[in-house]
């Protein structure tokens, strides 16, 4: 038996098929913009690996449009789509904050994939930068930054004549040129930003924290966070995993 499930971001949408022991047996990503189209099962098939695929899928969702869309496309078919937070999830994780419902789907995989760590802090370099705290096990709540790649768009759409900029971690000097000025604002200024919210966090609670990065920025920023920190770009894949495992 195979099981599928998927995560689907503001930009991109991770699609993974679990063998029989819920490790990931196959990735595919796709933008999700064009997820409208519901074909993700045509490239599945097309791999071959479809047979014996079980009838529901768990998916985490930050994109109501597309998982509805997906979720009316699958009505034709033999398979079952379902979202993680219409799930009795008490079972495997509490979650200590006052409305449930505004938690990202996402994040709340994320931190049952990193539950196992006790106390914890995912730092999600995705569309926006998010924090999530995890102390003795149970959701505690987190913090949400502007994106980086999102605002390096945004501040040269809404300019004339800044452009956008590749980031280079190794910005040793204010810059001597548009670019450079660029980079180092990009660079030290969400240096600066990731190091004081995970400092703010830490004297808040006085723990040690297992601190997991994930998402497109997670590998260029370990290097510039002073505390230790393991990057893992399949956590909200585990807690999806995990979720399937044992209420499914």
């Amino acid at each position: 038996m195979k099981f599928l499930i998927g995560d689907i971001g503001n930009t991109s949408t991770k699609i993974c098929v679990l063998n029989n022991r819920f490790k990931i047996l196959r990735s595919y990503n796709f933008e999700t913009n064009k997820m409208y189209r519901g074909n993700f099962l045509n490239t599945i098939a097309k791999k071959k690996i479809n047979k014996d695929l079980n009838l529901i899928f768990l998916f985490s969702s930050v994109v109501p449009n597309v998982f509805r869309n997906i979720k009316k496309k699958l009505k034709r078919t033999k398979y079952k789509i379902l979202e993680l937070k219409n799930l009795n999830l008490n079972k495997i994780i509490k979650i200590n904050i006052k409305n449930k419902q505004q938690l990202g789907s996402d994040r709340v995989a994320n931190a049952i994939g990193a539950k196992k760590f006790h106390n914890c802090l995912v730092i999600d370099f995705g569309t926006a930068t998010t924090f999530d705290v995890i102390k003795n096990g149970v959701y505690e709540g987190g913090v949400i930054a502007p994106g980086v790649k999102l605002s390096i768009e945004n501040l040269s759409k809404a300019t004339a004549l800044l452009p956008t900029v590749d980031l280079n971690s190794n910005q040793k000097n204010y810059g001597k040129n548009t670019k450079e000025a660029l980079n180092a604002g990009f660079v030290w200024g969400y240096e600066g930003l990731v190091n004081n919210i995970i400092n703010k966090i830490i004297s808040k609670n006085k723990i040690k924290y297992k601190i997991i990065l994930t998402g497109g920025y997670a590998n260029f920023f370990k290097k510039l966070i002073k505390k230790n920190t393991i990057v893992d770009q399949d956590i909200t894949v585990k807690g999806l995993s995990n979720v399937y495992k044992e209420l499914l």
